[in-house]
């Protein structure tokens, strides 16, 4: 979600109508002819920062102490450049008293009129922020009834006032009565707003004291104080019951924590990062910079499409924040350009899909489509063909020996076409079948004969299980595997297609391996929690694996083997059972497990999707999440465990899967009750 000054030069989209930008939600808001002049007429000067390598600005806000006026310090900041304006809704020293008399009766209103700004403006343009004395979990108790007060009027002005995000600082450990009120607040009918809960990647007493102006700041290596912050936001967001519009503004100190906080903090819902200027460096010309470690957390929050807020007061060159909006711009327009497979995936970030079954259903032509426009899947496949028809056929029998080739799931005829040039490129004599069930592609691939291939490929209507094929093949070839490597039950069908296959025959793929990674992403979670069914079991979307871009998580260890298969294979049972265990090295929360998996097409030419060896360039598959019906917490050092098993009854397959260490999870999906896969 964006916030950003709302007139029309400025494409970035607003905070408010961004909360759904995944379903298409960006208006543009308009300018109110009442309290906008100023701001417009002073923001006709400010150039619009566009990123030559993203295609988009950088949204920051201006965050502020106190603010005498409101119209003009709006404009003011517009005028330097900043899309929206930070400001407490009430004055920060004005403690009120909601017990005690006479303060209990003062007359007067207790903070500014609504009327300083049109709606517009409200709605889009100002984060609110809880004033700093409010302490809801005080144990004075005066203090804390007093706080109490004071935070329901705030959440109520905010939610008045139509605020897109509401901003609240945790400054301790304990904050249990802060979210009960922010929660019955948000349950009691305040639809609006959002909130951003402010916590510092380190406490302020594990800073150093030390600090040089231009040394590069250290990364700290003790893990228990580095985590410490990440704990107040791990248990205030348990509080909240992981609710959707409870969300992260990190703020980012001198110090840094070790790489492996940093991998966990950036596993969690971030929209805002606070950046002092008292972090910035000083270059030989005077302008502000930030040291190689802030600015590879700066790069890794613009993935996240996180919006940056600037405290402080200016410390370098002009003395105001024009030349801090411009080193920021600049770090976007330079940070890594994205590979092939990030701008496919653009857009679909940890947006959950269910596995395809084209078993069981047939494709349609754009799922063909997409997959046929993979760079790499094809060409490795072509070469595996290639060495494959190299190794049986000498070049003394390369006129007479003509190779049996069976495509089997040939689709619309992208392998059958790799194979055809596979063949020219050894120059090597081939017999091709292409096999595929679904009757509307092979219409595709009929044309296909008709147009291009001829009488050297025979076009096979059937389910390859249950084709009486009229010869032995040397060669066959499919392309049937899923994320997790056997979810689209390959293992099955070439299992049944096994028999027309030559004793010294080979497949191509020849084996294949799922692998399994623990994660946290309260992102994914969330996601899964808003796929429940009204005529399903309650927890029935917890039992469903989803095909998803994993995208805002936190990978816990590495990823291990699960199941393997290989074809040819004497072995026809094709249950498995699997149990893992992984070590974590920090405190965290468990939410699932990331799966992939690797293929060996033919000798040394392979195909993976596992992020330490996924081919470059490959987009045909994206990981595969099996999710968990309640979060685990994690101490380090913690082992996590768990147990999978593929099931198949002879109608339909399908994955059960439970963890057991540090504790026990319910067994998932048992007997398929909400998850198969049919045969």
């Amino acid at each position: 979600m964006k916030l950003t000054f709302s007139h029309s030069h400025l494409s970035s989209k607003c905070l408010k109508c961004s909360i759904h930008a995944r379903s298409g939600g960006s208006k543009m808001a308009s300018v109110s002819p009442r309290s906008s002049k100023t701001v417009l007429e002073s923001i006709q000067s400010v150039k619009v920062m566009a990123s030559a390598s993203s295609g988009s600005r950088v949204s920051c806000g201006r965050d502020m102490n106190c603010v005498p006026e409101v119209a003009d310090t709006l404009a003011a900041v517009a005028k330097l450049g900043f899309d929206f304006l930070c400001m407490p809704l009430f004055h920060p020293r004005l403690r009120r008293e909601f017990e005690l008399e006479p303060g209990k009766s003062r007359p007067g209103a207790q903070t500014r009129s609504d009327l300083l700004l049109c709606g517009r403006d409200w709605n889009t343009l100002i984060v609110g922020k809880l004033s700093p004395w409010i302490h809801a979990d005080s144990e004075i108790e005066t203090q804390r009834r007093n706080s109490e007060a004071a935070l329901s009027q705030e959440l109520n002005f905010s939610a008045y006032l139509g605020l897109p995000v509401f901003m609240i600082p945790l400054r301790g450990p304990n904050n249990a009565n802060l979210a009960r009120m922010l929660l019955n607040h948000i349950h009691t009918g305040h639809h609006t707003s959002n909130f951003w809960i402010r916590v510092p990647l380190m406490a302020m007493e594990d800073m150093r004291e030390d600090l040089i102006e231009n040394e590069p700041t250290a990364c700290l290596d003790e893990t228990s104080v580095d985590e410490k912050t990440w704990s107040w936001w791990h248990s205030f967001r348990t509080l909240c019951d992981y609710n959707k519009r409870v969300c992260l503004a990190i703020e980012v100190g001198a110090d840094m924590p070790s790489d492996a906080v940093i991998d966990k903090w950036l596993g969690e819902p971030i929209k805002a990062a606070i950046i002092p200027t008292s972090i910035f460096l000083t270059n030989k010309k005077g302008f502000p910079v930030l040291s190689k470690a802030h600015q590879r957390i700066i790069f890794r929050l613009f993935k996240l499409e996180a919006q940056f807020i600037f405290t402080g007061t200016s410390r370098h060159t002009d003395k105001d924040f024009r030349s801090y909006l411009q080193y920021l711009d600049y770090l976007n327009q330079n940070r890594p350009a994205p590979n092939a497979y990030e701008l496919f995936a653009k857009g679909y970030e940890d947006y959950l899909q269910s596995p395809l079954q084209p078993l069981m259903d047939n494709l349609e032509s754009q799922t063909y489509e997409v997959f046929e426009k993979d760079p790499i899947k094809y060409s490795q496949y072509q070469q595996a063909v290639f060495k494959c028809l190299l190794d049986r056929v000498p070049d003394e029998q390369k006129d007479t020996n003509v190779q049996v080739l069976m495509v089997l799931g040939a689709g619309r005829g992208p392998l059958v076409n790799a194979s055809l040039r596979a063949a020219q490129q050894a120059d090597r004599k081939l017999k091709v079948y292409a096999v595929e069930k679904n009757p509307n592609a092979v219409i595709t691939l009929e044309n296909w004969r008709f147009e291009e291939w001829g009488d050297q490929v025979t076009v096979v209507s059937c389910d390859m299980r249950e084709w009486a094929a009229p010869e032995k093949a040397d060669i066959i070839v499919s392309e049937l595997l899923g994320s997790f490597g056997d979810n689209e039950l390959s293992p099955e069908c070439l299992n049944g297609a096994q028999h027309f296959l030559k004793d010294d025959g080979v497949s191509i793929p020849c084996s294949y391996t799922s692998f399994l990674a623990p994660i946290s992403s309260s992102k994914l979670y969330n996601e899964v929690r808003g796929c429940r069914e009204r005529d399903k079991d309650p927890e029935c979307h917890f039992e469903t694996p989803y095909v998803v871009r994993l995208h805002n998580f936190h990978q816990l260890a590495e990823p291990k083997a699960c199941f393997t298969f290989t074809h040819p294979s004497k072995d026809m049972n094709n249950n498995r059972y699997q149990c893992l265990k992984f070590s974590v090295d920090c405190n965290s929360v468990l939410h699932g497990f990331a799966g992939y998996f690797e293929t060996t097409l033919y000798k040394d030419v392979t195909l993976s999707i596992k992020p330490d060896t996924h081919s470059p360039g490959m987009f045909s598959w994206f990981p595969i999440l099996f999710p968990l019906k309640q979060p685990i917490s994690i101490s380090r050092d913690d082992d996590v465990t768990v147990r999978f098993w593929r099931c198949n009854n002879g109608k339909k397959v399908w994955y059960e899967w439970a963890v057991t260490e540090p504790c026990c999870s319910a067994i998932h999906n048992p007997a398929g009750r909400s998850y198969t896969i049919g045969l």
